[in-house]
């Protein structure tokens, strides 16, 4: 198993395989029903902060300390892409309800967008002042939700990259939030 405290673990989407990630900078894919370690991935070259899946379940993205974004094959335990934009701890990612976009978050206090198929970023959102937390897509895809150590929460438009609201209030880092279904509460 992992060596170094493990941050967290994800099950695919279709439940047959689990996914560990660590501070030894290691992903690990486990099989359900054997327990089995059926992989063992070492592209990050230092902690890993987050794991999610692609819709597809053929694929799923990491984070980590390292700086960089990877997107992996989960049969061969393959790096498919390697996403570079962020200078500091790429703290999580998140995907668009339709599976086509990664938004990222990180210590460099930006969130940017990239686009699955190609890899490029494709999105720039500044605005935050301390590091970001917490980034994702409203379940329409048409806005994205922000949390900071500044703080605030942030709601961005997609499409015009504008922030279209800033909620100030908490007396400490907000370290979450997400919308409601219908896309309009958070």
């Amino acid at each position: 198993g992992h060596s170094n405290f493990v941050r967290g673990v994800l099950f695919s989407l279709d439940g047959s395989k689990i996914v560990s990630y660590s501070n030894d900078d290691t992903i690990r894919i486990w099989d359900i029903l054997s327990g089995k370690q059926l992989q063992l991935l070492r592209g990050h070259s230092n902690e890993v902060n987050c794991v999610q899946f692609l819709s597809d379940n053929s694929k799923f993205v990491s984070c980590s300390k390292d700086k960089t974004i990877q997107i992996w094959d989960i049969s061969s335990g393959r790096q498919i892409q390697l996403l570079q934009g962020h200078s500091n701890n790429v703290y999580r990612v998140k995907i668009s309800p339709d599976g086509s976009k990664i938004v990222s978050c990180s210590f460099d206090k930006t969130i940017r967008v990239w686009d699955v198929s190609s890899g490029n970023q494709i999105l720039l959102l500044e605005g935050h002042t301390d590091f970001v937390r917490s980034a994702s897509f409203s379940p329409d895809g048409t806005k994205i939700i922000s949390c900071s150590d500044d703080k605030t929460i942030r709601i961005w438009n997609t499409s015009s990259r504008d922030q279209i609201l800033l909620l100030k209030g908490h007396q400490k880092s907000v370290r979450d939030a997400q919308f409601f279904p219908d896309s309009t509460k958070i």
